[in-house]
């Protein structure tokens, strides 16, 4: 999949912004506050309808009313996207060739999208729940079951939640029978999201360490254990547990209020050589290894869609030694289309580029080609 075009009006410092991109690396050069990173949020509003750092008001541009982001999309097939938000209406509209979709599971997936950006450094190194977040967006890009499957236990949990807090508060117990009903519910759809989820891991092991031997060409084997019930990878009876441990953990959970256990709170563990890389992980390792889970993507994604994704890197070159940045710029010649943004001081030696490469600069919101 290739973005061909993209045109931006009022979209934070770009007021009036069109490019038409290679199909293989863009790098985008501009200072810190220039609006180079604004060409990477656009692309990724194209691709899913949202933004990956801020709120869409906060993208709009102080002095207007509304912003639009306009793209074209070849494949197989040629497909215009358009997003649009207005300030007064509160709200954003989303458009393929003319027509309004509503839905955001109906967007997720069909123009495939990678990025890596600073903020990466939460998936090693913070919560489970940001580990939680970046397996769950991979996972319903490629699968529109496990995305619609997610989304209903999301919804079971809150309501079961609201059941457990709401008989704690009033101590009526004649709400149990309710209590049975969501409880079934969350334990059917949260049985399918672990199987799914451990199915997709046994995938994905190959790609990322395939990603950590094409790439460093060193002796590191990377690994993700996947926990959930307080289980590690395991495969047996996974609705008989979850349905034994929430029986178990009834009065407890409605004593708290919540749901105790779940997909919602299970955990992945990053090991290197059999090291747990959040606790005895170097920053560099770390930084290695969120560089290789967005690698690993890029081909899962590929061969799973049977399409190229977009791939996204925003100031990550900058924070690289110059071996590890050669290694990476190197291996983004396998890559399809990709779009690189880097600082006007960054060493840029190191960077493989070709013919069909171009540079686009960017001061104050305007772009121009190098």
């Amino acid at each position: 999949m290739i973005l061909q075009d993209i045109e931006l009006k009022n979209f934070r410092l770009h007021l009036d912004t069109n490019l038409h991109f290679s199909d293989k690396k863009n790098f985008i050069m501009g200072g810190n506050g220039q609006g180079k990173t604004t060409i990477l949020e656009a692309i990724y509003y194209l691709c899913t309808s949202k933004n990956f750092s801020l709120y869409d008001l906060e993208t709009l541009n102080f002095e207007n009313s509304f912003f639009q982001i306009g793209g074209i999309f070849k494949s197989v097939t040629e497909n215009k996207v358009k997003v649009v938000f207005s300030r007064e209406e509160g709200r954003k509209s989303y458009f393929v060739n003319n027509k309004q979709v509503n839905r955001t599971s109906e967007i997720i997936g069909k123009f495939p999208i990678v990025i890596l950006t600073p903020s990466d450094h939460n998936i090693t190194q913070g919560t489970p729940g940001d580990r939680r977040k970046f397996f769950d967006s991979v996972i319903s890009q490629a699968s529109q079951t496990y995305l619609q499957t997610l989304l209903d236990y999301n919804k079971t949990a809150r309501q079961r939640s609201s059941l457990l807090n709401q008989i704690k508060d009033t101590g009526n117990r004649g709400l149990l029978g309710q209590l049975d009903a969501w409880t079934e519910k969350l334990v059917i759809t949260g049985t399918e999201i672990i199987k799914s989820r451990i199915k997709f891991l046994s995938e994905f092991q190959e790609y990322l360490n395939q990603s950590y031997s094409d790439i460093m060409k060193e002796y590191e084997e990377p690994s993700v254990e996947y926990e959930y019930l307080g289980k590690k990878n395991e495969t047996d009876d996974i609705e008989g547990s979850f349905r034994q441990i929430i029986n178990i953990s009834v009065d407890d959970e409605i004593r708290r209020g919540t749901n105790l256990f779940g997909p919602h709170r299970d955990e992945y563990k990053f090991r290197l050589n059999n090291i747990d890389l959040k606790k005895y992980g170097s920053q560099g390792q770390h930084k290695t290894f969120q560089v290789m889970l967005r690698f690993a993507e890029y081909f899962y994604l590929k061969e799973k869609l049977g399409n190229d994704p977009v791939f996204l890197m925003d100031d990550v070159f900058g924070e690289l030694d110059a071996y590890r940045a050669g290694k990476i710029s190197e291996h983004l010649e396998n890559l399809g289309q990709t779009f690189i943004t880097i600082t006007d001081f960054t060493n840029l030696s190191y960077l493989k580029k070709s013919e069909s490469d171009i540079t686009i600069k960017i001061n104050k919101g305007v772009a121009s080609y190098a």
